[in-house]
């Protein structure tokens, strides 16, 4: 099954369904920085690198499922929610111009949580209004990775599956919750030192009150500067793209060698990212960041994929 990937950023969503047995044949992301990271991982992938907005649909090639994690920062709790008034909410109308020309047989679409909700409900109805007159039906779910991605990161998101069929609708649901196994201390390597620049000493200012708090092996701290105080977790607080910008929004843990931030390797593995997975060469901290944290939890989307794959092949 071909399948047309938008918005794809580092290939998060792409890497769940090649997984479960898709081919992607086309991929466009507008971020190069992402772009490098992807081609660097898909060797062999047609990646498109241009603002969506100018991709001719007449040049992507026959697809049967068109994946499109679409900006959630207008819609994300986490910032201003100005939804469609906020010029990254509009992009979604790209993934109504492809699908208006293409027509694929499924349409798979992911979002932050809070997008079910927002503006009392009248975005999601927006989005629905626009697939349904092109003959599709859907089914979505809010899924939390500590539920159905056995990783320990505390990330839900909502995944909408749109067929152009009916029956194939009918049959399709969404994957049972699992049992967690994994643990932060199976992810984060608290037993090898790590680069300097992601200790805290003397030198920074929240020293004395991470001494106070940071004691515990066993849990992963964040900041919130709204109480001024770092908060400890049995498992990971959803990782943000802002870590990009405000360092203190980067979890942080206690290892033998010190107080320090995660590194980007280790906020790719709470994303259900595989070892060999890496980042382009000389890919800043900064972007590193910002890329796990507009990601998604791969081992989720396989499943979901697993089971689009199913009721496509029966």
């Amino acid at each position: 099954m071909r399948v047309c990937s938008l918005f794809s950023g580092i290939g998060g969503i792409d890497l769940g369904f090649i997984q479960a047995g898709f081919e992607i044949v086309w991929a466009n992301e507008f971020d190069e920085d992402a772009a490098r990271t992807y081609r660097y991982n898909f060797k062999d992938c047609n990646l498109v690198v241009k603002n969506i907005k100018k991709v001719n649909i007449d040049t992507i090639p026959d697809f049967d499922v068109l994946t499109a994690g679409f900006p959630c920062q207008p819609f994300s709790s986490a910032g201003m929610q100005k939804g469609f008034q906020d010029t990254r909410g509009t992009l979604f109308f790209e993934i109504v111009r492809v699908v208006e020309k293409k027509r694929p047989k499924v349409i798979f679409l992911e979002n932050v949580a809070n997008l079910l909700g927002h503006d009392d409900g009248k975005t999601f109805l927006t989005i629905y209004n626009a697939l349904v007159p092109f003959g599709y039906s859907f089914k979505y779910q809010v899924m939390d990775a500590l539920d159905y991605g056995n990783i320990p990161q505390r990330r839900a998101r909502i995944f909408i599956v749109a067929f152009l069929d009916d029956v194939m609708c009918e049959r399709f649901s969404f994957p049972e919750k699992i049992k967690r196994t994994t643990n932060l201390n199976d992810i984060l390597d608290r037993k090898v030192k790590h680069h300097e620049s992601y200790y805290f000493d003397s030198n920074n200012k929240d020293y004395e009150k991470l001494l106070s708090i940071v004691k515990n092996k066993n849990v992963i701290y964040r900041f919130y500067d709204s109480i001024d105080v770092y908060k400890a977790y049995r498992v990971c607080p959803t990782l943000l793209a802002s870590m990009c910008k405000f360092p203190d929004s980067i979890p942080v843990i206690l290892d033998d060698y010190g107080i320090r931030r995660i590194t980007p390797y280790e906020c790719l593995s709470l994303q259900g990212f595989p070892n060999d997975y890496k980042f382009a060469p000389k890919t800043p901290l900064d972007k590193a960041y910002k890329q796990c944290g507009n990601s998604v939890v791969v081992p989720v989307i396989k499943r979901i994929a697993e089971n689009i794959m199913k009721v496509m092949s029966d």
